[in-house]
């Protein structure tokens, strides 16, 4: 019964940790908050930026909520400001499946 408690209290803590700040990604996974000439440059800067470095990932290849932990990761590497994380999240979650 301890070990269920602890792994259902880790996983609670780890799922909270990975929960954007309102300010650098949109308020709910998988809406959008930006205008669509912010998405456009949440594209611009996915692939100019994210390409940098490596091998674009496909935007459907991630769930919004997967996005999220992904995007929290990689946008200080990538030295985003909030303004430009939520565009590129935004720009994500806006490709179809």
């Amino acid at each position: 019964m301890k070990k269920l408690i602890a792994a259902a209290s880790f996983t609670a803590i780890l799922l909270v940790s990975c929960t954007p700040k309102a300010s650098t990604a949109a308020a709910t996974a998988g809406t959008s908050t930006s205008t669509a000439e912010e998405i456009a440059q949440g594209k611009t800067i996915f692939e100019n930026s994210c390409g940098k470095c490596h091998k674009l990932p496909d935007p459907t290849s991630h769930n919004s909520v997967q996005w999220v932990g992904i995007m929290n990761a990689m946008a200080p590497k990538a030295k985003l400001t909030d303004d430009q994380h939520k565009w590129v999240y935004d720009y994500i979650v806006s490709v179809k499946k």
